[in-house]
Formats: structure tokens, sequence, C-alpha cells
């Protein structure tokens, strides 16, 4: 019985001292949430001035179910001619480009859908890792979708071809090709056609148009139809200001009263246009061909005949010339304006005897 009372005794203490020692642990553990919250205070502080996130923020979340569904769902999706896509090369190929359209097959574009131009080449123009749009043109290609990125450059080309008229901006192009009437050349995919007119500013001849392949010319749009397909292209317009400017440039360094030979390049009824070298051409006026009058520049000159004209008026980029102030090559300075002189009526010339014999002494 006492040693039941005894051990009642020490259950009774033990149980004291657990209960006491509980509080302590409990307040221990409660303390030590605040020791760690000023240091995870400090580094929140941290992260918010660098502008980055903590390390736990950082992580990247694991896929989940939804995520995973959702791309499952999007390449799925449904794609029908006529879709523009976005694209992104993953193979290139001699006849074909391979790309990725995040569907549950990938992409072909064969070289017939990526230009029209015959020397166009894939692997020189596209690579892998090139991003861009095309659009459906078949939904089954061997197992794949068919793209066309001609078709989805088209409207953006026809774009840039108005935009192009408008700006009259020149562009460079090659010559890939010719028709009996003109030359054939590409822009940013688009045929575009050449008229042989617009090629030089000289005649060119249907003989002369093959050797014009594999030239590249810089050219204007000058009509953009996207409705008709037509485009066309002039580098006349762009020679034709160049020569003009060298032309002035070339006037700038003549001066007038320079004698000097010229060609004949066509006849008027007013006078002849002359070339005297260097791209500049100036009028011999019809009253300055001869001393003699004459009715017409075609009584005495004729196209191609080589003249020595005198540089008499360089104005406004247009020169003026004389042949009649050399006629007299005693002196080529000979002033081309025409002298009056008004007679006093005591001097008078007459025709009559007396008048001859007036002032002879005998």
């Amino acid at each position: 019985m006492a040693d039941e009372i005894k051990s009642e005794a020490l259950s009774e203490n033990e149980a004291g001292q657990a209960a006491a020692a509980t509080p302590q642990t409990a307040s221990a553990n409660a303390d030590a949430p605040q020791a760690l919250k000023p240091q995870a205070d400090e580094q929140q502080a941290v992260s918010e001035e660098s502008g980055t996130q903590a390390p736990e923020a950082q992580a990247d979340e694991p896929q989940t179910m939804a995520d995973v569904e959702a791309e499952l769902n999007a390449s799925f999706r449904p794609i029908r001619e006529g879709d523009t896509l976005d694209c992104e090369v993953v193979g290139v190929e001699d006849d074909k480009v391979t790309v990725d359209i995040a569907s549950y097959t990938d992409g072909i574009i064969r070289k017939e859908d990526v230009s029209d131009d015959p020397s166009y080449s894939i692997r020189e123009h596209i690579s892998v890792g090139q991003k861009f749009q095309a659009t459906v043109i078949r939904r089954d290609d061997h197992g794949h979708i068919g793209l066309s990125l001609k078709k989805a450059a088209s409207l953006a080309a026809w774009d840039r071809a108005r935009s192009l008229l408008a700006s009259k901006e020149n562009v460079r192009v090659k010559i890939s090709g010719v028709t009996k009437a003109g030359a054939i050349a590409y822009l940013d995919g688009i045929r575009a056609f050449i008229p042989a007119s617009k090629l030089s500013l000289g005649y060119v001849s249907d003989d002369d148009l093959p050797g014009w392949i594999g030239k590249e010319i810089d050219v204007r749009v000058i009509t953009a139809d996207e409705d008709g397909n037509h485009l066309v292209l002039s580098a006349k317009d762009i020679l034709h200001e160049k020569r003009e400017e060298e032309r002035r440039a070339h006037i700038a360094l003549v001066k007038p009263g320079t004698i000097t030979e010229g060609t004949v390049e066509s006849l008027k009824d007013f006078g002849a246009f002359v070339d005297i070298g260097e791209g500049v051409t100036g009028l011999l006026h019809v009253s300055q061909i001869s001393q003699k009058r004459i009715k017409s520049p075609a009584d005495v000159l004729k196209v191609g005949q080589k003249v020595r004209v005198k540089i008499t008026k360089v104005a406004d980029g247009r020169v003026s010339l004389s042949m009649k102030a050399i006629e007299d090559e005693g002196d080529p300075q000979t002033d081309t304006r025409e002298e009056h002189y008004d007679l006093p009526k005591s001097e008078e010339i007459g025709t009559g005897l007396g008048a001859l014999l007036k002032n002879i002494r005998l």
C-alpha cells in the first residue's frame, strides 16, 4: 500500500515537471518566428530596392496539368486555309523550309511558295531560328500544314509598292529575264515589268534586251495595280535626272566668249541645237547662224554637221551660241551685236555724179 502511494506521488511529481517544462518549450517555439522575421523583412526590403524577386519567387513554378492541357489544346486548334500563322524556321533545304507553328505538326513552305523569282535561293535568304508569318494554303501536305510565304508577304509588298509610287523613291532591282517588249525584275517577290523604252535614255532594241539580264539597276515604281497584278518600273527618269545634274555641273564651267567645236543635234524653225560636249547642248538661233539673212537653219546646216561656235551667253542653265560672231576668223572676238549708225543729213550718201565729184579738187 505504501509502495502504491509512493508510486502515485512520483507520477504526480513527474507530471508536474513535464507541465512546467511545456510552457518554456512553447515559449521558445513562439520566439523562433520572431527571430527569423527581421531577416525575412530585410531580404524583402533588399529585393524591393533592387527590383528583383526573392529566391523563392525566382524559381520556376512546376507546370500544372492545366498548363499541359492548355498547350495540348492549342496544338490541336483548328487551322483553316487562309489563316496567317506565326512561324519559326526549324529546317532549311534547297526546295523547302520547315517551320514550327505551335501545332500538332510542323508547317512546310515549298520553294514555289516562297518566291516567284526563279533565281531565289532558300539557303541564302532563310536560316534556322528566323521568324516570320506565312499563310495556310493546304491543310494536309504529306502530314504537314502547307504554307505560303509569298502569299502572306504579298499584301505588305503591294503596300510598299504603292508607297514607293507615291514617294518616287529609288530602289535597286536585278533583271532576271526579258520579253519582246522589255525586261523582267522582282520587287519584294512581285514580278515587275520594265518597258524597253524605260531601261535607258537611248533606244534599246529587241536584240539588245538579252544583254540586260543579270544587270542591277536603280528604278522607280510608275504603276502599282494590285488588282490587275501589274507592277511597272522605270530607270529612265532616274537617268534623266542624273544627266541633268551632270549637265548643270558642266554648264557652270562654261565661259561666255569661248570658241569651240560642236555637232548639230537637231534643227528647228527658230534655230539649231548644237552639242558642245560634256552633255552640254546650246541653242544656235537662226539670227546667229550667218551674216547673211537665211529663212531656215536647214538651208545651211544639217544634223550631224560639225560647226565652230562661240558661246555668247550662259544663264538659267541655258547656253546661247553664235556662228556669225566668228565668220570673220581674223577677229574671233567680234561683237555679235548688230551696230546701227545714224548719218547726219549733211553727210548722206548719194549716187549722183555731182555727189561723187563734190569734194574733188582740180
